[in-house]
């Protein structure tokens, strides 16, 4: 542990710069491995802010927010306690895809997330600016921050966690302003540091909704979208509240909005060239899907509440950077909305970022030491995708200050491993976005199992609390001995005629000879709410632990096709392990493409499995370098 201030020096372990989503789990997490932590942000009254979608959770985030709770991550904690509803996404479709949504509180979200940094004793805050970075010019290690007034912080681990401050532009049609989001100012200084570390920069774009007034909206005759009767949370940690429910509406867009965009359109920065950065493709703006979309009538909108206190609410999938009139024009052509009121009108946020293909796939710069990157900053959207990044750089600038080893998920671990493997190997040209497609294993990495998969790995590296590991042996235990029931206990239809019946009038299936209960639930039709029909363990275990019911009923039902995943995933992890030296010069090896040679070049995979993940890297090239590698340690091993 480092001293603490000195002066007007600041001393530290690890110094997280940001206070959004990533920087609120890499500054917990460190300080929970016991480091001294400093976290510092431009506006302490705005850690934990949700700049767009006040939301947690959907398709393959739910994933991620509940893989970052499993190891420990505080996510998850925050969205549950500030929930306005909570719904579960894709229920008609397989178990892998399913996908907890909760619509949240925003403010709310802020003070728990506050809460919960400020309770953490091995965590200080500072408001301020970092606008230089400290380094060692002859071993390139970092030492650590300047601030604006020009006071000193120390620390050999820097995690930098800048959103989309980053000399950010905020642009309502052809109006510009500097700004990381709408109301605060962007970030300056940093950028100018990191490129003269060699690291290399460019520009995105992403943006938000208007804010409307929710007491100038007719919600008669709006289509009514409530949260879920039975509630599911995020966090694996047990008494999560109950509370009430607020619904969101639906509304949609019609022949005169879509006029309205097109006849405007020549009034979007971006088509009038002011803005030339890549925006999101998989959130699009609505003069994008309009334009895109050209068959299509009408698209939904969502309207959302954005807090219990508030009458501001959130129009989702109406991102827009036209200007504020025309906003208003559209706004007013939408069904309920005719009298509408815009509190706070769309804009679009143009931002510097450094692709994530400079980093190891510990988030660590690799020509820096010591130096970790995480969120927006590696050209990711989303707050899920940004926390689980700044949940594995807060680990690892910890395990670095320390003299550890770094933690690297792998893809067949978790959607984490998942994320930051695509964003070290490929070069990111627009906002990343985490997707269930993205995933080759996403029926063995469920939301449902996160905990099963992941905290143990958190106990060892000492972030898992003794009550979480409690709550997850528990869990563990009790889903064991109730696979080994299910795979004991027989039905026999001789002396159960009467079940056989209750199954049948239940889903349509009989039995007529000797079946244990895992067998029967293996039936496409049968259920385990279907077998709580005939057998009372089933029945207490769906009505007291339906986290539990729900992981076992995917597990027996499924056993093959996971069986099969874990197969494949053991066979290319061991294929993989191959580690490619970092000194390793592709220029000299003439057998590799000219595409091989530059982007395993610039990319410096650390093994032959993540070589093959490059885009442009052949099967032919991953031969050469088997070849290459086996002989380099054939000589290796020949040396005396």
């Amino acid at each position: 542990m480092r001293s603490h201030d000195t002066g007007c020096d600041v001393h530290a372990d690890v110094i997280v710069i940001g206070g959004g989503h990533a920087g609120i789990e890499a500054a917990v997490a460190a300080a929970r491995l016991g480091c001294n932590t400093l976290l510092m942000t431009m506006n302490l009254d705005v850690i934990g802010q949700m700049s767009c979608n006040p939301a947690i959770g959907g398709p393959a985030k739910s994933q991620l927010t509940r893989e970052i709770d499993a190891l420990g991550g505080v996510m998850g904690e925050c969205a549950d306690a500030s929930y306005l509803q909570m719904k579960t996404l894709n229920r008609s479709k397989g178990p892998a895809v399913w996908a907890l949504r909760a619509q949240s509180d925003k403010a709310e979200y802020r003070r728990v997330a506050r809460r919960v940094v400020e309770a953490e004793p091995n965590l200080r805050l500072r408001q301020a600016m970092a606008v230089e970075i400290l380094q060692d010019s002859r071993t390139r290690a970092i030492l650590g921050v300047r601030d604006q007034l020009g006071i000193a912080y120390h620390a050999p681990a820097l995690v930098i966690t800048a959103g989309t401050f980053l000399n950010g532009k905020l642009w309502v049609g052809e109006t510009c302003v500097g700004g990381g989001r709408p109301g605060e100012s962007a970030a300056t200084g940093l950028t100018g540091c990191l490129t003269a570390l060699g690291l290399r920069s460019g520009r995105l774009k992403t943006g938000t909704p208007p804010r409307l007034d929710g007491r100038t909206i007719d919600y008669a005759g709006l289509e009514v979208h409530p949260g879920d009767e039975t509630l599911r949370f995020f966090s694996f940690l047990p008494d999560r509240p109950h509370r009430a429910q607020l619904p969101c509406h639906l509304t949609r867009t019609n022949a005169d909005t879509h006029r309205l965009i097109r006849e405007n359109l020549h009034r979007s920065p971006m088509v009038a060239g002011l803005i030339d950065s890549c925006g999101p493709r998989y959130c699009p703006s609505i003069e994008d899907k309009v334009v895109r979309f050209a068959d299509k009538d009408s698209h939904h909108l969502f309207i959302e509440p954005e807090g219990r206190d508030t009458y501001e609410v959130y129009l989702q999938g109406f991102s827009t950077c036209l200007p504020y009139e025309i906003q208003v024009a559209m706004a007013r052509t939408l069904p309920g909305l005719s009298r509408v009121h815009i509190l706070r009108p769309a804009a679009a946020v143009e931002y510097d970022y450094f692709p994530a293909c400079q980093l190891t796939p510990a988030l660590m710069a690799k020509d820096a030491p010591g130096l970790f990157l995480a969120g927006q900053i590696n050209g990711t959207s989303g707050y899920e995708e940004a926390a689980a990044q700044g949940l594995l750089a807060g680990i690892n600038a910890a395990r670095f200050a320390g003299g550890q080893e770094s933690l690297i998920l792998s893809r067949g671990s978790s959607y984490i491993g998942s994320l930051i493997d695509d964003l070290v190997t490929r070069e990111i040209l627009e906002p990343y976005r985490m997707l269930t497609s993205r995933s080759e294993y996403r029926l063995l990495l469920r939301q449902d199992n996160a905990d099963l998969r992941l905290t143990p790995l958190s106990r060892d590296i000492g972030l898992a609390s003794s009550l979480r590991w409690e709550v997850f042996t528990a869990r563990r235990e009790r889903l064991e001995a109730e696979r080994r029931r299910l795979e004991t206990t027989l039905l026999a239809p001789d002396d159960h005629q009467r079940a056989s019946d209750r199954l049948a009038e239940a889903c349509g299936e009989r039995f007529s000879e000797k079946t244990t209960l895992a067998q029967l639930l293996k039936r496409p039709a049968v259920t385990l709410a279907h077998l709580a029909a005939l057998d009372a363990g089933c029945a207490a275990l769906c009505d007291e632990y339906p986290d539990v019911a729900e992981t076992l009923e995917t597990e027996i039902r499924y056993s093959g096709y996971i069986e099969r995943q874990q197969v494949e995933i053991r066979r290319l992890e061991n294929a993989g392990r191959v580690a490619i030296p970092d000194d390793l010069d592709y220029a000299t090896i003439a057998q590799l493409s000219n595409e091989a040679r530059d982007k395993l070049g610039r990319l410096r995979p650390v093994d032959l499995a993540q070589a093959a993940r490059i885009t442009g890297v052949t099967p032919a090239d991953i031969s050469v370098l088997q070849i290459i590698l086996a002989k380099r340690a054939q000589l290796l091993a020949a040396k005396p």
